[in-house]
């Protein structure tokens, strides 16, 4: 019943919806502060490995396949949307990675990115994890959207396996974000707030990426290599050097791989 209501919706409520699952699993991840004060080392680095294997397999699975797909219905190879819309979505993301403060997890404040503030130490990590969580919501949102288009391609249950993927990989970066923040003295519930803080923006991405395809739809190809050019972006510059601070590769290693499996998984299974 919930499911014949779930499909009944506008895909812009659809995409709301989706995101605000994936917000609401990352703050099931920042609670985890509560429990506890600190974490291993090789957890952290298993749990961002994970983030990085799913986001590497929704990259292709559910956003640059059916792109692809999507395109050779057209007049143009579906290589080009893909490569033009993949490059511009990690361009898109340079961008914003030069100009937004932000400081990676496990790094000194002096080597915070972006415009030089004089923010805290806290705000600057939680920027850095938002700024990651933008394309996770772009790359769900653009998956709703698509259904609007009533293409072969898309389909409602592939769009559901990504949000759960997201959500899954979600978990652990909302913990990433608020066990290190209570380790430098923060209160547990401060710490939840900012573990949780970080994803509210995928629900605003969310529904920007749906809008964007259901009124613009020659854009539906673009849109959907965007975002995996944007989360790809993410996956390199950020989750696997973090992943890989310790010198621990194999346990990075083992999380992505492991990572990839589950969105495969889900993106095949379901959709």
């Amino acid at each position: 019943m919930i499911i014949a209501w779930f499909e009944n919706l506008d895909p812009i409520l659809q995409a709301l919806l989706a995101t605000c699952f994936t917000w609401l699993l990352t703050a099931v991840g920042a609670s985890v502060v509560f429990f506890f004060r600190s974490i291993n080392h090789r957890v952290l680095n298993g749990m961002l490995g994970f983030a990085a294997g799913v986001m590497i397999a929704a990259s292709f699975w559910s956003l640059l396949a059916p792109a692809i797909e999507m395109a050779e219905e057209s007049t143009l190879p579906g290589w080009i949307p893909a490569t033009i819309g993949f490059l511009l979505g990690g361009g898109f993301l340079w961008m914003v990675d030069k100009i937004l403060p932000h400081l990676h997890i496990g790094y000194p404040l002096e080597e915070a990115e972006g415009i030089k503030t004089h923010w805290q130490r806290s705000i600057l990590l939680v920027l850095a994890i938002t700024l990651h969580n933008f394309p996770e919501g772009l790359a769900v949102g653009v998956a709703f959207g698509a259904l609007n288009a009533g293409l072969p391609t898309a389909s409602l249950a592939g769009a559901v396996a990504l949000a759960l993927g997201i959500g899954i990989q979600n978990f652990p970066e909302g913990a990433a974000v608020s066990i290190p923040l209570r380790r430098e003295g923060f209160s547990r519930f401060k710490s939840f707030l900012y573990g949780q803080a970080s994803g509210m923006v995928e629900p605003i991405a969310g529904v920007l990426g749906a809008a964007a395809v259901i009124l613009v739809r020659p854009l539906l190809p673009y849109a959907l290599a965007f975002a995996a050019g944007a989360m790809i972006y993410v996956v390199v510059e950020e989750l696997i050097p973090e992943s890989q601070l310790d010198k621990d590769t194999h346990t990075a290693t083992f999380g992505a791989m492991l990572g990839f499996a589950v969105m495969m998984m889900l993106d095949v299974a379901l959709g």
